[in-house]
């Protein structure tokens, strides 16, 4: 055994040495690559078994994707039916209001149906109309909607650019016609438009004209009174109705049911002095004073015969004979009676008497 040993390696020895030589050398036999192993039958079902686990997640989603798309079509087909399409409109709390516009306006802004109708547009649709302050629209199930409108309320009756008498509330919008019979007076100066800044100064306008009518109704003064001009809320005018419409009283811009009691009482007082059927203003805006101005128009006054005739003939004749001119002249008048004529006055008067009885006697003829 030793030997065969021995001689393989020397063998194995000799073969290096030839190689080293040059004679030919032995290259290595390359390695040969098993073929991969194929999968056996338990690990294939291994793999299926595995899917199958996301199956049932798979199959809700798609059910519940085909139900979404089913619930929309169905939802579409049954608002846009004919069964849902809006035929009643239920109208509450319209007294002044008309119910015919309202609901004409609610069927015009329906047409999509009941489920599609877009109830805060319709109801913004409606607070447009003069009488409605404001509306809240529900649906009423199957085919119909149901209308509250809450009113505005009329205060004060106002003269409008056009001449036309509309009723306005306490934010000055102008509502229905009015005729004049239906209040004592009617306000001049609200504005038209419906601004804000606008919407402020009527509110104002009305605030003020409201306290002036409950304070003359208070008082009996209603009937005396024309028109109120707002137009500029520091300089608030009255026009004065019956014997006194051409007479015009200033209050200023505060305490105006007080200033116009204070400016009666100076008229009434004035009217039974000369210059009473001339007067055309009396101003108060100050406050303490009043201030009377008069003009060329005389207010004719019956006299104790009932001659309104012979009144107009000698009011010019009055007016020439007083220095009364067509510019008007304004009177301070403090609360007192009239001021009697000194005696300076009355000697003027004795000597221009003479003078007159002296031209009208005859003279001697030599």
């Amino acid at each position: 055994m030793r030997e065969q040993v021995a001689a393989s390696r020397t063998g194995h020895v000799g073969a290096g040495a030839k190689g080293r030589a040059g004679v030919s050398v032995q290259r290595p036999a390359a390695r040969r690559t098993r073929p991969a192993a194929q999968k056996s039958p338990r690990q294939k079902s291994f793999a299926w078994k595995s899917a199958l686990v996301y199956f049932p997640l798979v199959l809700k989603v798609l059910l519940a994707a085909s139900l979404g798309v089913l619930a929309f079509v169905g939802y579409r087909t049954a608002v846009s039916a004919s069964f849902f399409k809006v035929k009643t409109v239920d109208v509450e709390g319209a007294s002044r209001a008309s119910r015919e516009e309202i609901r004409a306006d609610v069927l015009r802004l329906s047409n999509a149906g009941v489920w599609q109708a877009d109830l805060e547009a319709i109801a913004g649709e409606l607070r447009s109309l003069p009488w409605v302050r404001d509306a809240v629209v529900s649906r009423v199930l199957p085919a119909g909607l149901r209308v509250r409108v809450t009113e505005r309320e009329p205060r004060v009756i106002a003269r409008t650019a056009a001449g036309r008498l509309v009723w306005v509330d306490d934010d000055g919008v102008m509502l229905g016609a009015a005729s004049p019979g239906e209040q004592d007076f009617f306000v001049r100066g609200i504005e038209e438009s419906r601004s804000d800044e606008a919407l402020k100064q009527n509110r104002e306008r009305v605030r003020a004209a409201t306290e002036l009518a409950r304070d003359w109704a208070q008082a009996g003064l209603a009937r005396r009174v024309s028109e109120v001009n707002l137009e500029d809320l520091r300089d608030v005018r009255v026009q004065l109705a019956g014997d006194d419409a051409a007479v015009e009283v200033r209050l200023g811009h505060e305490d105006f049911a007080k200033r116009f009691r204070q400016a009666l009482e100076v008229l009434d007082a004035q009217r039974q002095t000369p210059r009473g059927p001339y007067i055309i203003c009396v101003d108060v805006s100050q406050g303490k004073r009043a201030v009377v101005a008069t003009g060329n128009v005389a207010h004719p006054r019956p006299n104790d015969g009932g001659d309104a005739e012979a009144s107009e003939q000698q009011a010019p004749d009055a007016a020439r004979g007083a220095g009364q001119t067509a510019r008007p002249t304004a009177t301070k008048y403090e609360k007192k009676s009239e001021r009697r004529p000194g005696k300076a006055d009355e000697k003027k008067a004795d000597a221009a008497h003479a003078n007159d009885a002296a031209a009208l006697r005859p003279r001697r003829v030599n």
